[in-house]
């Protein structure tokens, strides 16, 4: 588990420094430090290192803020988008996405799941392209 802040009424974060600190490279597809994680929304920032397959999460709605990178991303059977900074991606619980291609690194996102994202809530759509522990490494 990581360094989150505990319940409490307030928090401010440098949201920029710690996504400095995501290493430049890792094992797994994703890094992430979670700055919340409260059961109603957890907040974090990620580094995406390579593609990831089709996957969804059980548990929450992600809204997704570019800081830095270009990547595609891919909804279900819809055509992938671009995505860069200054974009905010949002889908709901249940909704299969993924991204196939990272066009610019590094690929960084700031993330408030709704309610909280346990950190092992990822569904693979095909058998034996991911688990939990490949595919997320959680930074203190």
């Amino acid at each position: 588990m990581s360094d989150a802040t505990p319940l409490t009424d307030h928090g401010v974060f440098d949201v920029a420094a710690h996504a400095a600190r995501l290493p430049e490279a890792a094992t797994t597809l994703v890094a992430d430090h979670r700055f919340t994680d409260d059961p109603a929304a957890s907040a974090r920032v990620f580094r995406v290192y390579r593609p990831t397959p089709p996957h969804s999460h059980a548990s929450c709605d992600e809204y997704l803020y570019a800081l830095s990178g270009r990547c595609r991303m891919k909804f279900g059977d819809e055509p992938a988008i671009e995505v860069g900074p200054g974009t905010l991606v949002f889908f709901k619980r249940g909704v299969v996405h993924s991204v196939p291609e990272i066009l610019e690194e590094p690929m960084v996102f700031l993330s408030v799941d709704t309610p909280r994202r346990e950190p092992r809530d990822i569904r693979f759509v095909e058998a034996g392209t991911g688990t939990p522990d490949t595919f997320i490494n959680q930074q203190d």
